[in-house]
């Protein structure tokens, strides 16, 4: 019987898991391709950010009146899955970060505080005449031009979340504030 190698002592992977790629394939994955998976995990984190938002905005606040235990306990416990989540979320984020830097180091010419996560940012792209090459390399060049316009449609997207988030908790302290002058 042949035995493959990146298979767990089973033969084959649990139901709903994927086979792990051979040890190989994992030294072959691209800066753009953990890119991609760091766009994802970015979204992942606004959508679970958002949900917080959300059950904290229809969480009633103690006003005298005695709403379920059960209801809170249910959102406690929604609310803490959220944030186990999001811990999760920004780990494996800050591991795709670290294996981008630690992939692409030689590409880096100065050092790592005074290079900008986002390129280009701030500034027009100039364009630049490029020689004719494999199609790989302008299949790649294409790849992370488009990620540069995605990442800057995030960053976008980041600072109106911030503006949110900056104008939610205003909200919060003036609620908090109000109920503590009523007492």
């Amino acid at each position: 019987s042949q035995q493959h190698p990146h298979l767990p002592p089973g033969g084959a992977p649990a139901p709903g898991q994927q086979p792990m790629p051979p040890q190989g394939a994992l030294r072959e994955i691209s800066p753009v391709f953990l890119c991609r998976i760091g766009q994802e995990t970015v979204q992942d984190i606004v959508t679970r950010t958002m949900e917080v938002f959300q059950i904290a905005r229809a969480t009633q606040l103690p006003n005298g009146v005695t709403q379920s235990q059960a209801m809170y306990q249910d959102r406690f416990g929604k609310l803490q899955e959220h944030l186990r989540q999001l811990t999760l979320l920004f780990r494996k984020l800050r591991l795709l970060y670290e294996r981008c830097v630690e992939m692409t180091s030689d590409l880096q010419e100065g050092p790592a505080e005074s290079l900008q996560l986002v390129p280009y940012v701030g500034e027009e792209m100039v364009s630049v005449k490029t020689e004719s090459c494999s199609p790989a390399v302008s299949q790649e060049r294409t790849e992370v031009l488009e990620i540069n316009s995605v990442f800057q449609k995030v960053r976008q997207k980041n600072q109106e979340m911030k503006v949110l988030m900056d104008q939610m908790r205003n909200l919060l302290w003036d609620v908090n504030a109000m109920l503590t002058l009523r007492k």
